[in-house]
């Protein structure tokens, strides 16, 4: 009788911890972790959030406190290569106070509530995703960044006229450039804290009115029917009784901030 191979599916552990750092990445994937790493640098070149700076012009101090750039690849489960950067926010640990950085997060309680309100009222739901959420808020302190390596090879590619200029070599040969960040980066320590503020100061500007419980649930009466809209760093949750009107802020809100919608769900009594 011939044996039969039988295939087990992948546990968590396999799933979950996956993401490479770019050394073991790229030679795991290639030409295919090259274009992902490309791609992911390319966002903040097109949304100008650096501004290269030449080493000698920088104070000791300002290349003490400088952010490494770290970059990580991630095969996804439709079999695509994903890059994701971030700083390395540990030199930043030593400096800014609880009151800085604290960030408002909407509770539990809030947002099962809303849910059993929602399910009441029989209301249409969006569940959206903001693409590159921090990179739409401004950086409003003088935030420095390392990058070296593959990374700034892929960064001169950009626009070697702007970036060759500023490159530098460590005592490896690697080449290294320092740069300003423009827009908050993921990693940097207050980089929800600036997306927060920027995205409730939107959401007032649309006329929604923050709870004064919740700082991340915003309400808004049409029709004399409630609009609620709750978030989660960049995670939010649209919700009104008539489908159209949820429809529209999904599409203004694509405009504004280039939400990614990620499904429509009903509620039926």
């Amino acid at each position: 009788m011939e044996q039969q191979t039988i295939v087990l599916p992948k546990t968590h552990a396999s799933i979950i911890l996956t993401q490479l750092n770019i050394k073991d990445g790229l030679k795991a994937y290639g030409n295919t972790g090259d274009e992902a790493i490309l791609k992911e640098v390319k966002q903040l070149h097109t949304r100008q959030a650096l501004i290269p700076h030449i080493r000698n012009e920088m104070s000791h101090e300002e290349r003490r406190k400088a952010l490494k750039y770290l970059m990580f690849l991630k095969e996804k489960r439709n079999g695509t290569i994903k890059a994701r950067g971030c700083a390395d926010n540990r030199p930043q640990r030593v400096w800014p106070n609880k009151e800085e950085t604290g960030l408002p997060k909407i509770s539990i309680e809030a947002m099962m509530l809303s849910c059993a309100i929602d399910a009441k009222e029989n209301r249409y739901i969006v569940v959206s995703d903001i693409q590159v959420a921090f990179l739409h808020a401004d950086m409003d302190n003088n935030v420095h960044m390392l990058s070296e390596g593959t990374v700034t090879e892929m960064i001169i590619k950009l626009n070697p006229t702007i970036y060759r200029k500023n490159i530098w070599y460590n005592k490896l040969g690697k080449p290294m450039v320092y740069v300003q960040l423009k827009q908050v980066l993921y990693g940097t320590l207050q980089a929800a804290l600036f997306f927060w503020k920027l995205l409730s100061e939107t959401l007032q500007e649309w006329g929604l009115t923050l709870n004064p419980y919740n700082k991340c649930l915003a309400n808004k009466d049409i029709e004399g029917k409630q609009c609620a809209i709750i978030w989660h760093f960049d995670n939010l949750k649209i919700s009104h009784v008539s489908k159209e009107d949820v429809q529209t802020w999904k599409r203004k809100s694509t405009d504004d901030m280039l939400w990614k919608s990620s499904g429509i769900l009903r509620h039926e009594n």
